[in-house]
């Protein structure tokens, strides 16, 4: 465990891109930013949620049809090498390392509270490779399949917090699969411009050494999990108020999900996942679910002409079933908020402030739970973006919520 606090002002994580374009799924524009992002619930005790990162992506790296991405962070290493055309003028090729520390950390959250006795520390490494390919380089909709497919090795080890009786699961190795269809695609901006996408996922996860842990033998890692999602989402620009709203619905069902697989729902920021499965004033990943259907909308309105300052309102609502164990009274749950942009004159930086309010949230009290957060980027290069979405890979993100939790 770390003994100060001090430098975790400077902490970089990584996190992995993935992001709709002409070339298929390798990101064309080189980029520099830092990004940092905290969520605060005022009542209840919860993980922290927090991130911040480096990223750097650069194509023509070496050569013309390559491009790097690159993160790095004092604990963890997230990096792939994309190869464009690699297997014929439409079909992309990605090749990925990641690891270090807190990645595969796991927290136990049921009915609105925190289990520091059932969490417990994981680390990680993963190996991938992607393809990418585009079928329709004519048209103004891309339609995009994606493949990819990972080796991971995940260790355990106990929290300060962890029961003594508690059985850790055993440190394994998962092959895991992903592959889907998406027609058209959102940018990666908090309010794009103009958005449109309906995509199809299908995930596998295969372990070694899976089998029973916990208090008794109580919960098991199950040794395959299969998950399938679908989103649909649609953003637009009012041409003369330059207003800008963003709908989107995700849903999700699953077969012989364990802890480690399931939906987790929950939190507001924007970093979670490239399909985050938000619900404002709830803690990060407070819900588990085998199946759901989740609504969203976002409603940006700027408050001057020069687009400097802006409000934001969200509106969230969500039905689902809950992961046997970690059940709790009621399949909807719901959650509004709302908060203020300020951009740099320069759009070099950017802060947003927010709050959230959990409808249907349990906690000591009853019902309802409240949140603050906060987002800032500094983009080094200086484009004219909105905040970042580095998207798929969560190991970043959980590895920053472990790290500032050995400070509590």
């Amino acid at each position: 465990m770390f003994k100060s606090r001090h430098w975790l002002l400077f902490l970089l994580l990584p996190g992995s891109f993935v992001t709709f374009s002409a070339e298929a799924q390798i990101d064309p524009a080189k980029r520099e930013l830092v990004q940092l992002g905290y969520n605060q619930p005022l009542e209840g005790h919860a993980p922290i949620s927090a991130y911040a990162f480096y990223y750097y992506n650069q194509p023509s790296f070496l050569r013309t049809n390559l491009t790097l991405r690159l993160a790095i962070a004092p604990v963890y290493l997230d990096s792939e090498l994309g190869i464009a055309h690699a297997l014929g003028p439409h079909t992309d090729v990605g090749l990925g390392l990641a690891g270090g520390g807190f990645a595969d950390s796991y927290y136990e959250i049921h009915q609105g509270k925190y289990l520091r006795e059932q969490s417990f520390t994981g680390h990680g490494a993963q190996a991938s490779a992607s393809v990418y390919h585009l079928f329709n380089p004519d048209q103004r909709i891309p339609l995009n399949a994606i493949l990819r497919g990972e080796v991971t090795h995940a260790f355990y080890e106990r929290d300060r917090e962890t029961a003594p009786t508690f059985v850790l699961p055993k440190d394994r190795t998962s092959f895991n699969v992903r592959t889907g269809f998406r027609w058209g695609g959102k940018e990666p901006l908090l309010a794009p411009d103009l958005g449109l996408e309906l995509s199809v996922w299908y995930e596998g996860q295969f372990r070694l050494n899976s089998g029973p842990y916990g208090f008794g033998d109580d919960r098991r890692v199950e040794p395959a999990s299969h998950l399938f999602w679908a989103r649909a989402l649609f953003a637009y620009t009012l041409p003369e108020r330059k207003d800008n709203f963003m709908l989107s619905v995700t849903a999700g069902t699953s077969a012989k999900v364990d802890r480690f697989s399931a939906y987790r729902v929950g939190g507001v920021l924007p970093l979670a996942s490239e399909f985050p499965l938000t619900l404002p004033g709830y803690y990060y990943q407070e819900l588990s679910a085998s199946r759901f259907v989740l609504i969203n909308g976002t409603y940006y309105m700027p408050l001057d002409p020069q687009k400097r300052w802006e409000l934001t309102a969200v509106g969230t609502t969500s039905v689902m079933e809950y992961l046997p164990g970690l059940e709790q009274p009621g399949r909807w749950n719901s959650g509004v908020g709302g908060g203020i942009t300020y951009h740099s004159t320069s759009q070099a930086w950017q802060i947003f402030l927010g709050y959230g309010y959990g409808f249907d949230a349990i906690r000591s009290h009853g019902r309802g739970a409240q949140s603050i957060g906060l987002l800032v980027q500094f983009d080094l290069e200086r484009t004219k973006s909105s905040f970042y979405d580095p998207g798929a890979n969560t190991s970043w993100s959980r590895g920053l919520d472990r790290v500032l939790h050995s400070f509590q």
